[in-house]
């Protein structure tokens, strides 16, 4: 990598050229980030405070909640300031950056998933293993292999897109430093990022294909179910978690797989949204508002501080 290519800059799309509209962009943006956040940031502290709430499903609720704020941290923020000040530059560390934090947490959180549908799997399949299969050690294993998943996977993506030159304008057509977009910047074919790419997609379709098989034998279990209250119960739980792991996981595979356009695409844009800003707003809204501990648990907090002493 020569000095050149460290001192440059590179250009990000802007949603519209049109100062109305990127103020508009910015505004709703900015709304859906900050529900995000203290959605989340919600739902960790209720789960962190509430000891009813100290079971496994909880515990990989918590984590996915930080993930999700990290997540929607590293593109969110910088569109809207570029909105704002009509800009679309990015540093060529600050594009490193989002490659890297991108890959470790977008991996890390598809591991999250897959254990926790395998964790939905164990409490309503083998209820009576659950407290053996999930004790505290073993889901503290696997979300350290989920957070170690993703490091090393950002590692070798970040590594093996920025070890080829990049030739001509440093323009993505991205509202973030997206690898695709990046993969066309480059002088020759980056052979070793699309190996890593293959390999990425693969392993996500282990992951969307153990997901699918864990929920068939959920749903044929809960179908089996004599309580009517049960059965609703699992469906309300499991239904809202696999469609939001469905549209994570089947609109990055749209951006990584189908041909790139030769200049900025609104299809693009509009996708990469559904990857990098619909999950995180969504998942604690479907865990928090379809779940009743939960909602009984934030009542008790609420409670506890309207009573606390002034």
């Amino acid at each position: 990598m020569d000095n050149s290519t460290l001192g440059s800059t590179f250009f990000l799309t802007s949603f519209s050229s049109t100062p109305e509209l990127r103020v508009l962009h910015a505004v709703l943006f900015l709304v859906i980030y900050l529900a995000a956040l203290l959605s989340n940031l919600l739902l960790i502290m209720v789960t962190t405070l509430d000891p009813r709430l100290h079971s496994p499903m909880y515990f990989f609720l918590r984590n996915l909640s930080f993930l999700d704020v990290c997540l929607i941290s590293i593109t969110v923020p910088k569109s809207i300031a570029n909105s704002l000040m009509n800009l679309t530059l990015i540093s060529f560390l600050g594009c490193v950056s989002q490659v890297f934090f991108f890959f470790l947490l977008a991996t890390t959180e598809v591991a999250l998933l897959t254990v926790m549908s395998y964790d939905r799997y164990i409490a309503i399949c083998h209820p009576l293993r659950y407290g053996t299969v999930m004790s505290h050690p073993a889901c503290e294993q696997m979300a350290a292999s989920s957070w170690v998943s993703g490091g090393l996977n950002a590692v070798l993506h970040t590594a093996a897109t920025f070890s080829v030159p990049m030739c001509g304008p440093r323009e993505v057509h991205q509202f973030f430093c997206d690898v695709p977009q990046l993969l066309s910047l480059a002088c020759f074919r980056n052979v070793g990022e699309l190996v890593v790419i293959g390999l990425s997609l693969l392993l996500d379709l282990g992951c969307f294909v153990f997901i699918d098989v864990s929920y068939f034998h959920i749903f044929s279990t809960v179908l089996k179910m004599p309580s009517r209250a049960g059965r609703s119960k699992a469906f309300s739980t499991c239904l809202p978690h696999l469609a939001v792991v469905t549209l994570f996981l089947s609109s990055g595979f749209f951006a990584y797989l189908h041909p790139l356009p030769k200049s900025a695409s609104a299809l693009d844009l509009l996708v990469s949204v559904f990857y990098t800003v619909v999950p995180p707003t969504l998942n604690p809204l479907i865990y928090s508002l379809r779940n009743k501990d939960m909602q009984k648990a934030l009542r008790r907090l609420l409670l506890s501080r309207r009573h606390l002493p002034h």
